[in-house]
């Protein structure tokens, strides 16, 4: 990339997460292999990586071993990034990858059926005392459903892009999405209503 041989298509200034930019000498420098260029970049997007993988899987040590996975994995595949998307979108994708493949790792994908997934819930809470905070309701759904949640209606992944990444159709996310916004609602007293968009 640094002779020019590809084009680069960065975010625009500023942003947060992985939509903030990365400076194109910092990344030619990383695909050289310099390690304060790494450092940077980790510091840049290490916090959107462990968010990220915070929500779906749930558990702090959980996000904090994604964080390393990817952060190697960019390390080593980073020669190999062309510039065609933003580098954040690049690191979101590959975050979201791993995330998914723990999910798949717990066996958590094994019933595909989506009443099963969540037939197997308790029913909603009533109980005031239980509180409906954002986070305490994305704990209280399948592991499968907070994923689909997260990366569609947080981080604005199609549901095209959902089947690729679950191995799914679309309609089996778009299902998915619906059963659990409806859970999220009835946790939160409130009427989810028709919600599907890209």
């Amino acid at each position: 990339m640094a002779d020019g041989q590809t084009s680069y298509v960065e975010a625009p200034t500023g942003g947060t997460g992985f939509g903030q930019s990365l400076d194109r000498r910092v990344l030619e420098r990383a695909q050289r292999g310099e390690m304060a260029a790494f450092a940077t970049i980790y510091q840049r997007f290490s916090g959107a990586c462990y968010t990220l993988a915070l929500r779906v899987l749930g558990e702090p040590s959980a996000a904090e071993d994604i964080v390393q996975e990817v952060f190697l994995k960019m390390f080593a595949t980073v020669r190999g990034f062309r510039g065609d998307a933003p580098f954040g979108a690049w690191l979101k994708r590959l975050t979201a990858n791993a995330t998914i493949d723990v999910l798949r790792s717990r066996q958590r994908f094994r019933d595909e059926d989506v009443d099963a997934l969540f037939d197997a819930l308790p029913a909603a809470s009533t109980d005031a005392e239980d509180g409906v905070d954002a986070w305490s309701l994305l704990q209280r759904l399948p592991a499968r459903a907070r994923a689909v949640v997260v990366l569609h209606e947080v981080e604005g992944y199609t549901h095209k892009e959902l089947a690729d990444l679950f191995g799914q159709s679309e309609s089996y996310s778009k299902s998915i999405l619906a059963r659990a916004l409806k859970r999220l609602g009835d946790e939160a007293g409130i009427d989810a209503g028709e919600h599907e968009h890209e």
